[in-house]
């Protein structure tokens, strides 16, 4: 059976343009192009940047917490603790997803 990490990873990577690479602070980063989606740290935790006004509303909706260091950033850290949470995380990733292929095709009409 695949872990936490390798589902994620497994489901994140079918995406277009989705590549992942080792972060710097370990585990595994995903990116659209050269933009980060988010990253893994094991099969325990997630951390992914948004936008302010996002993150401020994944937080107030429950769906994620702040980051668990740069808690006035935009970014917001996910715990995993069950398997049903591997669900939950893979939303956030396609909501950041869904943000950066839209950034992306914005600015290729600039």
């Amino acid at each position: 059976m695949a872990t936490v990490a390798e589902q994620i990873g497994q489901e994140l990577l079918s995406w277009e343009r989705v590549e992942a690479h080792p972060h710097r602070f370990g585990g595994i980063e995903f990116r659209v192009g050269k933009r980060e989606i988010g990253h893994l740290h094991g099969n325990h935790m997630a951390d992914l940047p948004f936008p302010t006004k996002v993150r401020d509303q994944l937080v107030s909706e429950g769906r994620a917490q702040p980051h668990h260091l740069l808690k006035d950033s935009g970014w917001v850290s996910f715990y995993i603790r069950t398997s049903e949470d591997v669900s939950a995380v893979i939303e956030l990733f396609r909501l950041n997803y869904g943000l950066a292929i839209h950034r992306g095709k914005r600015k290729s009409e600039e």
